[in-house]
This record gives structure tokens, C-alpha cells and sequence, in this order.
């Protein structure tokens, strides 16, 4: 299998930001969201951004982000990736992307093989995507609500390369996420805290070390 890569996401404290970094972390991710546990302000965003620069790519996670948001995300992070986690259009994808000269990560949520159809009109427009499990109905987040889906879904799938896994991981079925979907990059957030918004520094250490084992 090719070199796993692992991002860490939801990160907001500049202790487990480190604890991601030392582990080896690939990409480092920053939510910018109001509703989610693991929000963080732009101002506090950029110091954690620019902690990690060189070290990892940083990635600031918007939810159906407004023009005025775009723009103050980009000034504030200076993020390698902008990951857009809402109801964005492919269309929007693209603006997006053009509009802020930035790689994009569509995250797209999966519950059936109905939602695979979606798959190849981001993949025209995203630099990456990130499958998620589907939020319950009635959910709050969009995401982060640490639930999987049936990955077998994906075993017939024509998947871009540069697809990402996400979704009720953490470091006991990682590898088996891993085996079973044929994938090379991983996404976690809830599955390294202590509890909702509080990441667990042992916990990343020891995804990113199951996920590497895939390798």
C-alpha cells in the first residue's frame, strides 16, 4: 500500500496541536464553525496555523462559507487547503477554488451507494475529497459526530487517488477502514478526544501510529 496520510482534525489548543505534529501527522485541521465543540476563532486559528507551518499542511475546515468569510479564513489561517464541509455546490467548489487561489477538500456525506453519484462532479472541481459518514437527521454538525459508514460501499467504487476516509476512526479500526476501502489517507477528529472538543494527545499518537502500520 502507498504512504498513508493522516490528517488530525478539530485541533484547538496549541498542547495537542504539538501532540499532532510530533506524531507525525500529515495535515492538521482547524474548524471554523460556531456550532462545533472544536470551533476556533480566525485570530486564534492563525496563531495555531502558523505554529504548524512547514510541519504540516494546515487545513481551516467552513461550512458553507460566505465571500467575506473566504476571504478573512484565507487572511487569518494562510491554510494550504480550505476544507468546505456543507452543502456547497460543485459549482461553488469551483468558485471557491478560483476565487481564493487555494486547493480545495469537499467533504461529502455517505450513507449508501445512491451517494457515490455526487463523487465524480466534485472530483472535477476539488483538489481532494473526504467521505464522511451522512449526519443523522436532525444533527447539529455536519460532521465530527463520530459515526462510520458501511465502507464495503466503496468496494467497487472509482475513487480519485487523492480521496480521504473519515468517520467514527480511531485507532482500533483504522487499519481495517484502511484495508478494506483500499484508501491511503485518513481523517479524524472525535475519535482522538477525551471527550467532544477535547483532543487526547495519547489518542493521536496512537491513530497515527495504527494508521502508519497500514502502511
Amino acid at each position: 500500500m502507498a504512504d498513508i496520510r493522516v490528517k488530525i482534525c478539530g485541533l484547538s489548543t496549541e498542547a495537542t496541536l504539538d501532540a499532532a505534529l510530533d506524531a507525525g501527522a500529515d495535515l492538521v485541521g482547524f474548524v471554523h464553525f460556531p456550532r462545533s465543540p472544536r470551533h476556533v476563532a480566525l485570530d486564534r486559528g492563525g496563531l495555531l496555523a502558523a505554529r504548524a507551518r512547514g510541519r504540516a499542511e494546515r487545513v481551516v475546515l467552513l461550512v458553507d462559507p460566505d465571500d467575506t468569510l473566504l476571504r478573512d479564513a484565507v487572511a487569518a489561517l494562510d491554510p494550504d487547503l480550505i476544507q468546505l464541509h456543507g452543502r456547497e455546490t460543485p459549482e461553488r467548489v469551483a468558485e471557491i477554488r478560483a476565487r481564493t487561489g487555494r486547493p480545495v477538500m469537499k467533504a461529502v456525506g455517505i450513507a449508501s451507494t445512491e451517494d457515490l453519484r455526487a463523487l465524480p462532479a466534485y472530483a472535477a472541481v476539488a483538489d481532494r475529497l473526504l467521505l464522511d459518514a451522512k449526519p443523522p437527521p436532525g444533527a447539529d454538525l455536519p460532521g465530527g459526530n463520530g459515526r462510520s459508514f458501511d465502507w464495503d460501499i466503496l468496494t467497487r467504487a472509482v475513487l480519485p487517488r487523492a480521496t480521504m476516509l473519515s468517520g467514527g476512526l480511531d485507532a482500533g479500526n483504522v487499519a481495517a477502514a484502511l484495508a478494506r476501502t483500499g484508501l491511503s489517507a485518513v481523517d479524524v477528529s472525535s475519535g482522538v478526544e477525551a471527550r467532544p472538543g477535547e483532543k487526547d494527545p495519547a489518542k493521536i499518537a496512537a491513530f497515527v501510529t495504527a494508521a502508519r502500520r497500514q502502511a
